[in-house]
C-alpha cells in the first residue's frame, strides 16, 4: 500500500495544532469544575494540568519534525531534528504522562480504598524511568533490543493500569464508572496494540539486524551521531511501519492526556464510604 508521507505529515501538524487549542479548553474546564475545588484533589490535578500541557507541547513538536530515531531519517530539513532533541522532549513528554497516569490512579485507589491500584500506581513512575532507560541505550547504540524491552515494560503497565482500571469499576457508579470505562477501553487497545504490533515490530527489527551481524555504536559514537541533523527521507517505504504508532500516540494519547487532569474527582468517593461506614457502625 503506498502511503504519501507528506500528506501524513500535513495531518500530524494539523492535529497538533487542534490538539493544543483542545488543552487550552481543558484549562478553562478545568477551573471551571466546582467538584475539582476539594483541595487536596486541587493541588495535584493542576500538577497533571502542567504535565497534561507539556506531554501536548511535546507531542505537538513531534509531529511538527518526526524522526525516525535509530535510522537517523526525518520528514523536515531543519536542525532541529535530530534525534537526541526528539528523544530528550520524549523522555519528558513520556515521563509526564506516566505521572499523569500514576497520580489519577492513586487518587482512585485511595479513593476505592484498592491496595492493588495504589501499589500500581506507584511503580508506574520508577517502570517508565527504566523503560526510558532503555530507549536512550536504543537511540544511542542503535540496537533496537533496547527497543525491546522499552517498549515490554510500557506494554507491561498498560497491562497492570488495566487490571487495576477493572478492579475499580465496579465500585463506582455513573460519571466516575463511565470516565474509568472509557479509560479501560484506551487501556485495552493499547495492551492489544502494544503486544501484537509495537513489540513484535521492534523483534523482527533486532533479529533482522542481528541476522545481518550489524555493528552497534558505541554510546559516545552514537551521541556524536545523535546531535546531527537526520537525513531527510520521505519514502513511503521507509516510513510505513512508523506511522501507525506514531498517528496513534500523537492523537489518541494526547487526547487521552488532555482528559485525565479533568476526570471525575475520586476523593468523592471516598467521601460517599466513609460516611456510608459511619452510618452502618452508628448502626
Amino acid at each position: 500500500m503506498h502511503i504519501n508521507v507528506e500528506s501524513w505529515w500535513y495531518f500530524l501538524s494539523t492535529m497538533a495544532t487542534v490538539n493544543m487549542i483542545l488543552w487550552v479548553i481543558s484549562v478553562v474546564y478545568f477551573h471551571r469544575r466546582k467538584a475539582l475545588n476539594h483541595k487536596n484533589v486541587r493541588k495535584w490535578r493542576i500538577i497533571m494540568l502542567y504535565c497534561s500541557g507539556i506531554y501536548v507541547a511535546g507531542c505537538a513538536f513531534r509531529s511538527f519534525l518526526p524522526v525516525f530515531d535509530l535510522e537517523r531519517l526525518c520528514v523536515v530539513d531543519s536542525v532541529l531534528s535530530n534525534v537526541f532533541l526528539g528523544r530528550t522532549i520524549a523522555t519528558v513528554a513520556e515521563l509526564c504522562f506516566i505521572i499523569l497516569c500514576a497520580i489519577l490512579l492513586h487518587e482512585a485507589g485511595r479513593g476505592i480504598d484498592d491496595r492493588f491500584a495504589i501499589k500500581v500506581s506507584l511503580l508506574l513512575i520508577p517502570a517508565i524511568v527504566i523503560a526510558e532507560t532503555c530507549s536512550w541505550y536504543a537511540m544511542l547504540s542503535t540496537n533496537y533490543f533496547g527497543s525491546i524491552i522499552e517498549e515490554s515494560i510500557w506494554a507491561l503497565c498498560g497491562l497492570l493500569v488495566l487490571i487495576s482500571l477493572i478492579k475499580l469499576t465496579p465500585h463506582v457508579k455513573n460519571r466516575h464508572r463511565n470516565f474509568l470505562s472509557v479509560m479501560m477501553l484506551f487501556a485495552i487497545g493499547f495492551v492489544i496494540f502494544m503486544v501484537s504490533v509495537d513489540v513484535p515490530m521492534y523483534v523482527s527489527r533486532w533479529l533482522a539486524d542481528s541476522a545481518s551481524h550489524v555493528e552497534y555504536l558505541s554510546l559516545m559514537q552514537g551521541l556524536h551521531n545523535a546531535l546531527q541533523s537526520c537525513t531527510v527521507n520521505l519514502s513511503s517505504d521507509i516510513w510505513r511501519a512508523e506511522i501507525p504508532w506514531m498517528t496513534l500516540y500523537f492523537t489518541t494519547a494526547v487526547w487521552v492526556s488532555i482528559a485525565l487532569p479533568i476526570a471525575p474527582n475520586y476523593k468523592e468517593v471516598m467521601k460517599k464510604k466513609s460516611r456510608a461506614s459511619r452510618k452502618k457502625r452508628a448502626l
